[in-house]
């Protein structure tokens, strides 16, 4: 036995074993979790401390391996309910995003008018309160006509101090990321203003060019929303947005890894390219999420699902996606390059430790993005095919965890 950290005897403490436990980093074969009071208050490799106590609440996980609970910074709905107006509809697209191992995520809201918009903040400023989201995510309506992807066109407006002034007091300090296209009109001054207020600014939904997105970025933007998507495309003349922000260390660069919005390649290219810590993996998914093909709406958009892809309805238009972050999860393993144990840890990274840490001081008052000793224990068990077997939140665990359907791979299909 080889114990990272020993604790003192604890009553409230439980024991939580595993063949495979990443934690503070590190891969434990086997490994153990000592948790008490929702924390992580010890972990080691081989057998735990004390024998296991059923009455303790002690648990073996087996063949599974656990993995710090997904933090997801991009996610419109799921389980037939999306973030919007309706707390109960959020609250369900909150559980059934928990049940595939997401344990904190922002809640995104699309483009609407201004009215129906302070009316969405205001009612998942709720859901943030009552500690079912970490935050709002405001994808939305300060973006490009000409890179809208499904959003309302008639909606989409410049970014003005007065409006944004009125959505931040509405949202009551839940608000944590933005997106802005920054070639709009006043978008420079709203990125500037949106990090002197605290707030994560992205730069997505943009037709702005190389040197527009380098000065967004002086002005403070730190993430790329979903890179690629709804962007101006690279030309060896005129970069554009997309190599300003693959270059810039300081920008964290979120990936849509669901066989749809990026090739593998991609994602293998931009992974080798700038490195572990950027590359952060959302879902973008929207109500669809676990349910059958059909129709939906993502905001007021008519979407249809067929083969589990959301399209605008009558258009070859991507609407968000259907995938969950196991998933995300598994196709970073599947299609990373590096040895087996190196792709669970870049998993890891891409979907826990990175996307906490652009949440700064919210995650730190969580304790979110790891197992290591003194971190909230949020965890996710994976069984030996990938899917999710157990989940805990702040130590308890989730009850009822749904099965996990058939979900196809389908990158490289």
């Amino acid at each position: 036995m080889s114990p990272s950290t020993r604790t003192e005897p604890d009553t409230g403490r439980r024991i939580i074993v595993a063949d495979t436990v990443v934690a503070g980093g590190r891969i434990l074969r086997p490994g153990w979790l000592i948790l008490t009071g929702g924390r992580v208050a010890g972990s080691g490799q081989g057998r735990p401390p004390h024998p296991l106590s059923a009455a303790r609440g002690d648990v073996d996980l087996g063949a599974a391996t656990v993995v710090p609970g997904f933090v997801d910074l991009h996610v419109h709905g799921g389980g037939g309910g999306s973030f919007g107006t309706d707390p109960e509809a959020g609250a369900r697209a909150v559980d059934f995003h928990r049940r595939h191992g997401t344990t904190t995520m922002l809640g995104s809201l699309v483009t609407a008018s201004p009215g129906d918009l302070l009316d969405a903040v205001s009612a998942q400023a709720e859901l943030v309160e009552d500690g079912l989201l970490a935050g709002t995510h405001l994808e939305g309506p300060w973006l490009s006509r000409h890179r809208c992807g499904a959003h309302r066109v008639d909606q989409l407006r410049d970014p003005d101090a007065a409006e944004l002034t009125r959505v931040l007091a509405v949202g009551r300090g839940t608000i944590r990321m933005v997106t802005v296209a920054p070639e709009r009109s006043g978008g420079l001054d709203a990125v500037a203003a949106l990090s002197d207020a605290g707030v994560l600014a992205a730069v997505g939904h943009t037709d702005g060019g190389y040197e527009v997105t380098r000065r967004a970025i002086g002005a403070g933007a730190r993430v790329a929303t979903h890179l690629f998507n709804a962007m101006r495309p690279v030309h060896h003349r005129e970069p554009g947005p997309i190599v300003a922000l693959t270059e810039d260390d300081r920008v964290a660069l979120e990936l849509v890894l669901d066989g749809q919005h990026v090739h593998p390649a991609i994602y293998r290219q931009v992974e080798g390219s700038v490195g572990l810590d950027r590359t952060v993996l959302v879902t973008d998914a929207m109500a669809a999420a676990g349910m059958a093909d059909g129709s939906y709406r993502l905001g007021d958009l008519a979407v249809d699902v067929r083969d589990r892809v959301a399209r605008l309805a009558g258009r070859d238009t991507i609407a968000g996606s259907t995938a969950t972050m196991d998933v995300q999860f598994a196709n970073a393993i599947r299609f990373g390059a590096g040895a087996p144990d190196e792709r669970l840890l870049a998993a890891v990274r891409q979907t826990s430790a990175n996307p906490a840490r652009l949440l700064g001081p919210t995650a730190e008052r969580l304790g979110i993005g790891d197992l290591g000793i003194g971190h909230r224990a949020d965890l996710v068990a994976l069984d030996p095919h990938g899917q999710v077997s157990a989940v805990l939140v702040a130590g308890e665990h989730l009850p009822g965890v749904a099965d996990r359907d058939d979900f196809a791979i389908r990158c490289g299909r």
